[in-house]
């Protein structure tokens, strides 16, 4: 996807207003709700940070990638949660609390891991292959900074109008949030067109990696959390989180920042995974379980 108005100023302003929606549902206290659960909070991030990374890059050799379809996989198991997560929690009847607080704390944290992860896997897989060199050696400074403005920015700015205007919050949750679905909508739209020969040629390889990913990383979730001996309400919740990853941001980091449209690809297969994976989970837990069976075991910290 070569560099225009849609990479350069499009794509980076809908991920700025989802991002701002986003800010409007926090508060200060999702915050601190790590001191109020440690050990999920710990499980969470251990799955969201380090397990998720480690699984895609495992998944890259396990399906034979090609180098920037590689780059681009390790990109969206490199992004956080996002509203999504929370959407998905709620209606699954899991711990929501915990959700908005690992999807807050993830969000900050992978302002500085998503360069990481980038710098080694373009070292690693070498991505210049078939594409630009120069493309894709952006400063880790640059993304960082990159990232501060259109995510930290964005969300910062919807928490201060929730602290100082919290009834034009609540008034604004609902469309902020269609919004958000129909921006999300529109940029994955984008990237399917803009790289139809790439998906073509890639599509049962893609599909097969992120499926595969997605599933593994929401089971490892689960059975992490259940294995630290977290309720039921909390396994879901890091269930999800896991497996839910904002589709948006590994576009725009892709497109808009290393400025290599094919990179962007996996993000948007998966995005399309991970709805179909969500919507079992949600019918599952959310339709088909009572919630007495998800409250049985409240009281695990």
């Amino acid at each position: 996807m070569e560099e225009s108005i849609l990479t350069s100023v499009l794509l980076p302003l809908s991920l700025f207003i989802i991002m701002l929606g986003l800010g409007l549902s926090l508060v200060v206290d999702d915050f601190k709700r790590i001191v109020v659960y440690p050990r999920a909070v710990a499980v969470g991030l251990t799955n969201q940070l380090i397990l998720l990374p480690l699984v895609g890059f495992g998944l890259c050799f396990a399906f034979g990638l090609s180098p920037v379809m590689a780059v681009g996989v390790m990109l969206i198991a490199a992004c956080p949660g996002g509203a999504t997560s929370n959407l998905i929690t709620f209606v699954c009847r899991g711990d929501t609390a915990l959700s908005i607080t690992l999807t807050a704390l993830s969000g900050v944290v992978t302002i500085f891991t998503i360069p990481a992860i980038l710098v080694f896997s373009i070292g690693y897989f070498d991505p210049a292959v078939g594409v630009d060199a120069e493309a894709v050696e952006a400063p880790v400074m640059d993304i960082i900074l990159q990232l501060v403005a259109i995510t930290a920015v964005p969300v910062t700015i919807g928490m201060l109008i929730r602290r100082f205007k919290p009834d034009f919050a609540d008034k604004m949750d609902k469309p902020a949030r269609i919004g958000s679905a129909l921006i999300f909508a529109f940029v994955l739209a984008v990237v399917i067109l803009a790289n139809t020969d790439v998906i073509q040629e890639h599509f049962l390889a893609l599909s097969g990696v992120t499926l595969s990913l997605n599933i593994a990383t929401m089971a490892l979730g689960f059975a992490t959390a259940r294995l630290a001996s977290l309720n039921m309400r909390q396994a879901i919740t890091v269930c999800i989180e896991s497996g839910i990853q904002n589709g948006t941001l590994a576009i725009v980091v892709a497109t808009s920042i290393l400025g290599v449209g094919a990179i962007a690809v996996p993000g948007g297969v998966y995005s399309l995974v991970m709805f179909l994976t969500g919507g079992v989970v949600m019918f599952y837990f959310g339709v088909i379980t009572s919630p007495a069976e998800l409250t049985a075991d409240d009281s695990a910290q």
